[in-house]
């Protein structure tokens, strides 16, 4: 089954609407390609190796031309004409061998450029504000980002450009060698029965007919690899999620003894792994018994081909060769897709992977086709106002106690519902990250609003970079930042401030949380917002984060989620979230 943006199962996809999608998600890459910075130095990098492709292929056909004396000096023991032949194959090869190093350095260059200019391109996506977030909640497509962002970008640059640059060089080799190929056949005649004639083209019809059918036979063989490969992927990213997850909570993982779970855990999402690389193992077999098969034909079959003319007595033994050589390059030409159907099979799956994340992304700040959405605008005055607020939830919907809140500077205003009423949400919604539900919220308009989650977020590098985030290092001096961290008790870290680290693993959620409150600090935003005001006021810190508040930030608009008694007496204002169930709940 395929999911929709909501994660919902759907209907499996037709071929037809397959192929449409197909186009589609071509033309998302071609979009990206189109509006890449790379853009132009890609485009240089395609024509030199254009370029190159050219000049080798009139380098082969010289080549080609060469077999017919070196070999019938050969065979007419001519050791001058020999030695001759000798010294023009060295100049071919010479020429060959700078024209093949300056390919293979164009060709990795295009497969760096390329890389860079999709992963930028789909970063720059995925970090536009919001949407992320309301990625995260469009179900499958929705899983793993890094992954598809990472991984999957990386292979599937790699995959364009060997196939690609691989389809242009056959394309030109065949174009050259076609007329050459012709061009020998003119002079193939056949005796059969006491009558001599002549088949126009008679080498290239035969390496058409070979190798289409070689073609045709390997894409029926090998077209499930399509399949195999993204359900591969999309196990490989499963295990790769898991065992992230592993790492970053084996903290509370090793108290609480569950390593035999996880263990287990990760031995299931290996066991899909394995299972999806051993159905791959067994497609790709059944695909080899046909390209190794007409691998090992294809060494005679122009020699077969052109052994009735031989065997006539109407061709030497170096146009035997030259025969033989031109077919070898035409054939490979035309088998082309024949040596690379797993490959095909594998960018296709991939660019699936890729295509279908870019093209979530760009459709990821639509409400779903919801009839409503929450407003989230610019107030002309310096308050925050929810106006009508009621949130969509799958069982109903949530909304305010009061229709119509105003915190202004200095207010402080407390959220109260019971577990699981919404206060998350809530913050989401002010924050523009939740837009399914009606009403609006009209931020301050110099939107300086600062926002307190559960979980908070300290990027890897400097403690300092940390602490200034997302401002850049710089943007506070050492003396401001110290100040900061001894208001909230932990000037200890001071001389921790130009170490590196990866902070999340540093400290704690309470540490962090803290951590949190020296950001607000340095900041000074002018309204914040706070998920969970119960782990600030609680615990050893309360009364200093009490204090910080009433007093450093005391100019600050709080609106904090939370209980009464979490918030301690510091609010003047409490609001009630309420629930309305859907009908068919049969509750209110």
């Amino acid at each position: 089954m395929i999911r929709d943006s909501a994660g919902t199962a759907a209907p499996a996809t037709p071929v037809g609407a397959e192929e449409r999608r197909l186009r589609q998600y071509l033309a998302s890459m071609a979009a990206a390609f189109n509006g890449s910075p790379l853009r132009r130095t890609l485009i240089l990098l395609a024509v030199g190796i254009f370029a190159v492709i050219l000049a080798t292929a009139y380098g082969q056909i010289i080549l080609n031309s060469w077999n017919k004396p070196f070999y019938d000096a050969l065979q007419q023991r001519d050791m001058q004409a020999f030695l001759a032949q000798l010294l023009v194959f060295f100049e071919i090869a010479g020429a060959l061998l700078v024209l093949n190093i300056a390919q293979l350095w164009l060709n990795q260059m295009l497969h760096l450029k390329l890389r860079e200019a999709l992963t930028r391109d789909m970063i720059d996506e995925w970090l536009v504000p919001g949407r992320a977030f309301n990625l995260a909640r469009r179900g499958q497509i929705g899983v793993n980002p890094d992954q598809r962002l990472h991984e999957d970008a990386r292979h599937l640059c790699d995959l364009s450009v060997d196939l690609g640059v691989g389809l242009l060089q056959a394309g030109v080799l065949l174009a050259s060698f076609v007329g050459v190929l012709w061009a020998l056949s003119s002079g193939f005649v056949f005796h059969l029965w006491g009558a001599a004639f002549q088949i126009p083209g008679y080498m290239v019809w035969a390496a058409i007919l070979y190798s289409g059918t070689a073609s045709w036979l390997s894409w029926m063989v090998g077209r499930p690899l399509i399949a195999l490969n993204g359900d591969r992927y999309a196990r490989e990213a499963d295990l790769r999620y898991s065992l992230v997850r592993v790492n970053e909570q084996i903290d509370a993982i090793s108290v609480s003894s569950g390593e035999a779970s996880e263990a287990r855990r990760l031995q299931r999402d290996l066991g899909t792994v394995i299972a999806a690389t051993r159905r791959i193992v067994s497609a790709t077999v059944r695909l080899a018994w046909v390209t190794s098969g007409y691998g090992w034909v294809t060494i005679v079959a122009p020699i077969i081909i052109a052994a009735p003319v031989y065997f006539g007595g109407d061709m030497t033994f170096g146009g035997l060769m030259m025969a033989v050589g031109a077919f070898n390059q035409f054939h490979a030409s035309l088998r082309w897709f024949v040596d690379n159907i797993g490959s095909i099979a594998d960018w296709r799956a991939t660019l699936l992977r890729v295509a279908a994340f870019r093209i979530a992304l760009l459709d990821a700040e639509d409400a779903g086709g919801a009839a409503d959405r929450i407003a989230v605008v610019r107030s002309s005055e310096p308050a925050l106002v929810l106006e009508e607020l009621e949130m969509d939830v799958p069982s109903g919907a949530v909304r305010l106690s009061e229709p119509l809140v105003t915190i202004r500077a200095g207010d402080r205003v407390l959220v109260t519902g019971a577990m699981g009423a919404g206060k998350t949400l809530l913050t989401h919604t002010i924050a523009g990250l939740w837009c399914w539900g009606k009403g609006s919220v009209r931020l301050p308009h110099d939107g300086n609003v600062a926002f307190v989650v559960r979980d908070p977020y300290l990027p890897s590098g400097t403690l300092r970079a940390a602490l200034c985030y997302p401002r850049d290092a710089d943007a506070y001096s050492t003396g401001e930042i110290e100040n900061c961290l001894r208001q909230a008790g932990l000037e200890r870290l001071s001389p921790s401030l130009d170490r590196s680290a990866r902070w999340e693993h540093e400290f704690g959620n309470d540490e962090r949380r803290m951590l949190s409150v020296v950001q607000l600090l340095l900041h000074r935003p002018g309204w914040i917002v706070i998920d969970d005001i119960g782990d600030l006021t609680a615990g050893s810190d309360g009364e200093r984060f009490a204090s910080l508040l009433q007093n450093a930030l005391a100019d600050a608009a709080v609106l904090a989620m939370g209980t009464e008694q979490a918030g301690g007496g510091l609010f003047t204002h409490t609001l009630r979230l309420l629930s309305t169930f859907n009908q068919a709940d049969g509750s209110r």
